[in-house]
C-alpha cells in the first residue's frame, strides 16, 4: 500500500471510530477519538441556537475547526454541497437556510459517518437533504450543478488537494462560490515542521500554507480569493475562512454522445 493510500485509510479509520463513538453516546473530536472537545475544534464553534436546532448526535459528531455557514451566506433556493459532511451538522443547518426550494448535499467516504448522518437527517425531519458516498477528490455529481461548496476542516485531510480544488470548480455553476473553514499554516512552515505540530488525522500535518492554498485555488480557476485566519490551533497553524468564486463567464463542460453511443466531453 502506498503512503497516500495509508494516509487515506488512517483518515477513514479515525473518523469511522469517531462516528461509532458518537453512536454509542460519546462525543467526537477532530480525528482523535477523544470524548473531550478541544476548544479549537467541534460544536463549540457554532451558536447555541444552531446547536439546539439539531439532533444531539449531529452536534456531538461535529469535528470541524470553524463554522463555514457563518460566511457562506446561503440563500433560499440554492444548492449547497458539504465536502466531508461527517455526522451532518453543516448539511442540516444548510438545509434550513436554503429552504424547501433548495437542496443540501453531504459527501463523505466513511460508511459509519454516513449512517450517522442519515439517522440525524431522519431525526431532524429534513426532506431537502441527500447524503452521498464518495471522496472529495472525485465528487459524484455532474458539472455545474452546485451553487455553493462548503467544508469544515476536511480539505487539509485530502491526499490530493489539487484534485479537490478542481472538483469544487467543476461542480459549481458559473458564479458559484465556496465558503470553507480549514486549517492553514504560516508560509514559513515546512511540511516537516507542520508534522511536528500534530498528526495527519488530527487535522494538522496535512495543512497547506496560506500561499499554497491561494495558489491551488488560482490554478483551479477560482477568483476573488480571500483567506482569513480566525484562531490559532497550534504554533503557526490557524483555523481560517476561505472564500473564492468561480467566474460567472466560466464555461460548463459540454457532454455529447457520438455516433457509436459513446460519451465525449469538451469545454
Amino acid at each position: 500500500m502506498s503512503k497516500q493510500s495509508d494516509l487515506r485509510e488512517a483518515v477513514r479509520v479515525g473518523y469511522a471510530a469517531a462516528a461509532l463513538q458518537v453512536a454509542g453516546g460519546g462525543t467526537a473530536c477532530c480525528g482523535s477519538g477523544s470524548v473531550e472537545i478541544d476548544e479549537n475544534f467541534g460544536s463549540g464553534l457554532y451558536a447555541e441556537a444552531e446547536r439546539e436546532a439539531l439532533p444531539t448526535e449531529a452536534v456531538a459528531a461535529s469535528l470541524g475547526c470553524g463554522n463555514p455557514l457563518a460566511v457562506a451566506e446561503l440563500r433560499e433556493g440554492e444548492r449547497v454541497l458539504d465536502l466531508g459532511s461527517g455526522g451532518g451538522i453543516d448539511v442540516l443547518l444548510s438545509a434550513r437556510r436554503v429552504g424547501v426550494s433548495g437542496k443540501a448535499y453531504g459527501l463523505d467516504m466513511t460508511e459509519e459517518m454516513l449512517a450517522l448522518a442519515l439517522a440525524n437527517q431522519k431525526k431532524a425531519g429534513a426532506t431537502n437533504v441527500e447524503f452521498l458516498k464518495g471522496t472529495i477528490e472525485a465528487i459524484p455529481l455532474p458539472a455545474g450543478t452546485i451553487d455553493v461548496v462548503i467544508s469544515n476542516c476536511v480539505i487539509n485531510l485530502s491526499i490530493d488537494k489539487p484534485a479537490v480544488f478542481a472538483e469544487m470548480y467543476r461542480v459549481l455553476t458559473p458564479g458559484g462560490r465556496i465558503g470553507i473553514s480549514d486549517v492553514v499554516a504560516d508560509d514559513e512552515l515546512s511540511p516537516s515542521e507542520r508534522a511536528e505540530r500534530g498528526d495527519y488525522v488530527g487535522c494538522i500535518a496535512g495543512a497547506l500554507t496560506f500561499a499554497e492554498y491561494r495558489h491551488g485555488l488560482e490554478e483551479a480557476g477560482f477568483t476573488d480569493i480571500e483567506i482569513t485566519r480566525t484562531h490559532s490551533v497550534a504554533d503557526g497553524m490557524h483555523s481560517a475562512i476561505v472564500r473564492a468564486v468561480k467566474p460567472a463567464r466560466a464555461e460548463l463542460a459540454i457532454v455529447t454522445t457520438d455516433a457509436s453511443g459513446g460519451v465525449s466531453c469538451c469545454g
